[in-house]
């Protein structure tokens, strides 16, 4: 490979990059160490301080491990809107040492099983909106959900309109394989060590399936830092920026 490139490539900018042997996870035991109380999530009126993310994360990587038998490597269905939830349930999957599925919240309940058989998901993390997709699944593909509320993290009161998916109240659910976000973090279980490293999987997503079903696209923790480490080299984002 020839070097012609380099007359026109930023000055400040590195020529390569060294990766941390780190996991994910390890962005936010950093993040909570050195800024525990500065905002992290801010959804409407309501603000997640990244100590608070720290916490809830370990709560419900607790909770899959000892409620849901999660295990390193696992597959872990996320499906849900933007929200607070969504991030929490990230670095949670991640903690307990499991592999991320995203799944696009427009997907319906036929498209949803494909994905979720196709990773070998048996535990999903949704939201109360979505929860009547996900519901003909339950005992047979997925054999544990936990559903949250997008209104328990908006804050109160707020200062705009909300939509009324977003302020809904949280509703209960009957069901044998569905646990409340609210009730698994109240159980306040502590996940075991953390092991995962730069070379396990951490997120599966999958193709829109537009030249046949959806396919999984596997990214090791090491690719995606190296993803995040050109981001914030290449726009020079740094902790006190304006957004």
């Amino acid at each position: 490979m020839n070097g012609r490139h380099w007359r026109f490539f930023p000055r400040k900018l590195p020529r390569t990059l060294t990766l941390p042997k780190t996991s994910l996870w390890f962005n936010v035991e950093v993040s909570a160490t050195r800024f525990p109380d500065r905002a992290c999530l801010v959804f409407y009126d309501g603000v997640t301080t990244y100590s608070e993310l720290k916490q809830q994360a370990e709560w419900l990587a607790g909770f899959l491990q000892r409620e849901c038998g999660v295990r390193r490597g696992d597959r872990v269905a996320l499906f849900m809107q933007n929200c607070p939830q969504f991030v929490i349930a990230y670095y949670g999957i991640l903690r307990a040492d499991a592999v991320v599925v995203p799944v696009n919240c427009m997907n319906l309940t036929q498209e949803l099983g494909h994905i979720v058989r196709d990773a070998g998901a048996k535990v999903i993390v949704t939201s109360q909106d979505l929860y009547g997709r996900i519901e003909p699944l339950l005992s047979d593909t997925v054999q544990h959900a936990v559903v949250g509320c997008y209104s328990d993290y908006v804050g109160q009161p707020a200062q705009v309109p909300i939509p009324e998916a977003i302020a809904a109240p949280r509703q209960a659910i009957d069901a044998t394989h569905v646990t409340l976000w609210h009730d698994a973090l109240a159980r306040r279980h502590s996940p075991g060590p953390h092991e995962s490293t730069s070379d396990d999987l951490c997120v599966i997503p999958y193709t829109s399936g537009t030249t046949g079903k959806p396919k999984g696209c596997a990214h090791r923790h090491r690719g995606v830092l190296h993803t995040t480490l050109a981001l914030a080299h290449w726009h020079d984002s740094r902790q006190d920026a304006c957004q």
